[in-house]
């Protein structure tokens, strides 16, 4: 096949269907509307949500109160047995390092778990640490520095 022999994919042109053009046709009569109803008729046509006349269902829940969903924060979770195998001592853990051994995917907030056997003598540069992965990295003899010496919330 030549690359200036360009066509459409075979089906991809359907005949247009002409409808209501009387009964010879083929779709005469009702057109393919059916019998009657508001469906059948000229504009008759219904809004999204319409139930046949029954107080629709987004009017019968309540719509009140407030959602934090859209404010949330959520973090990339990595266990220290990981970041032990991947990392030899003295370096340095921060997101663009943890990208960089594929522990992580894009630059999302990472929060660091406790869970994992942690010997490793590193420096920590993280947004959130668990209570339990603090309690690891400084028995280890590591160093918390920048955002995650503060405290942080479990998940």
């Amino acid at each position: 096949m030549a690359d200036f022999d360009l066509h459409a994919p075979e089906g991809a042109h359907k005949r247009k269907r002409i409808i209501g053009r009387g009964q010879g046709s083929g779709r005469g009569t009702t057109a393919g509307k059916g019998n009657k109803g508001q469906k059948a008729r000229s504009g008759g046509k219904t809004y999204v949500g319409f139930e046949g006349g029954q107080m629709p269902l987004y009017r019968r829940l309540a719509h009140r109160g407030f959602s934090n969903y859209p404010f949330k924060k959520t973090y990339q979770v990595v266990n220290l047995g990981e970041i032990e195998k991947r990392f030899a001592d003295g370096e340095t853990v921060s997101t663009p390092s943890l990208i960089q051994k594929g522990l992580v995917k894009g630059a999302v907030p990472v929060k660091i778990l406790g869970d994992g056997k942690f010997t490793r003598k590193l420096v920590f540069e993280i947004e959130a640490l668990s209570a339990s992965a603090k309690e690891k990295i400084t028995k280890a003899g590591g160093s918390l520095s920048g955002g995650s010496a503060a405290p942080s919330k479990d998940l």
